[in-house]
């Protein structure tokens, strides 16, 4: 069998592709690494093979060789913008460390195509709030640094080893397998999950701060696309939902998804104000189609939270750096 190896696995693009390509690519056999740190072990189809590891320290050498996989889909990232700035050391090394092994294996065993999913946060304030492929990123915190850093690192392995790649930026993607029991990330997993331990749904800022959402169902099958498409090679594109939303509107519509809930509004901290995508090119090349409204996705991803299993919420330990950590965030 043609072989595809995803990092990530345990988590929601990683997870749900690898049901996808299950589900409809019957001829390849899916390879999952994870290691579990931010995924769940439940999350991972039956029919995945599955290595259970950190692609920062350990060596997949060994994987690339004995599995010899025809496509590689890297998803494994901590992806928290907003805490990225106070655990510089953990984000970099869990980015562009864990990249650089994977760029490695990849031009060492002559994969067919590596996608890579950066991040809007490459962008940083974009031009007016826009976000077009064709400018020049300039990321305002260590998260979208480290993404733009991997980026141009598969660019130069694509001009100087002949390494074929498409880069993928999904923005503010939800839905079933998310996580929603981390505090620092994936704003509508940590309204669901405040609302199930009697808490308000926290709002930084004044909450007219605009996001397009992008329902996990939607993205898969041009995923897929990205990587065996001859269109999407060498290509960085945006990828999700095309709806502008504010903050306070994504949390009314959960409010009216639940029946209830309050909102509950803290200090504003260092982000982009409006983050709008231009969304053209993931249909030219990747048949994208927005067909789940973001209150049919909420609604189904609500379904889901309220039969997950209690667990408790993560909260970083210590941070690297308490200097300007907002109060929200202190210990």
């Amino acid at each position: 069998m043609k072989k595809i190896l995803i990092t990530g696995v345990a988590g929601l693009l990683g997870s749900r592709l690898a049901d996808w390509i299950i589900d409809n690519q019957p001829e390849y056999m899916v390879i999952g690494i994870d290691d579990l740190s931010g995924g769940y072990r439940e999350n991972i189809n039956p029919k995945v093979k599955f290595y259970c590891l950190d692609v920062t320290h350990q060596t997949i050498k060994d994987i690339f060789e004995k599995e010899k996989p025809d496509y590689v889909f890297h998803f494994s990232a901590y992806a928290a913008e907003g805490l990225s700035p106070f655990i510089r050391q953990y984000n970099y090394k869990n980015n562009l460390v864990a990249t650089a092994q994977i760029v490695n294996e990849c031009i060492r065993h002559n994969i067919k195509r590596l996608v890579f999913t950066s991040t809007l946060a490459v962008y940083g304030h974009g031009y007016g709030g826009i976000f077009d492929e064709s400018q020049i990123p300039k990321p305002i915190d260590p998260y979208g640094v480290a993404k733009f850093g991997c980026e141009m690192d598969i660019q130069i392995a694509g001009e100087q080893h002949g390494l074929d790649w498409c880069i993928i930026r999904p923005h503010n993607v939800y839905g079933i397998k998310q996580n929603i029991w981390d505090k620092y990330r994936n704003v509508l997993g940590i309204w669901m999950y405040q609302y199930m331990i009697d808490e308000p749904m926290t709002i930084f800022g004044d909450g007219t701060q605009t996001r397009a959402f992008s329902y996990i169902d939607d993205n898969l099958e041009p995923l897929w696309k990205s990587a065996v498409l001859p269109e999407a090679s060498k290509q960085i594109i945006n990828l999700g939902g095309i709806e502008e939303i504010t903050i306070n509107e994504a949390c009314d519509t959960l409010i009216e998804v639940i029946g209830a809930g309050e909102k509950l509004y803290l200090e504003g901290r260092h982000e982009v104000k409006h983050s709008i995508p231009t969304w053209q090119k993931s249909v030219d090349i990747l048949g994208y189609s927005y067909n789940t409204k973001f209150k049919k996705g909420l609604t189904e991803m609500w379904k889901w939270a309220q039969e997950q299993p209690k667990r408790d919420r993560f909260i970083w330990p210590s941070y690297e750096l308490d200097n300007g950590i907002y109060s929200f965030w202190k210990k």
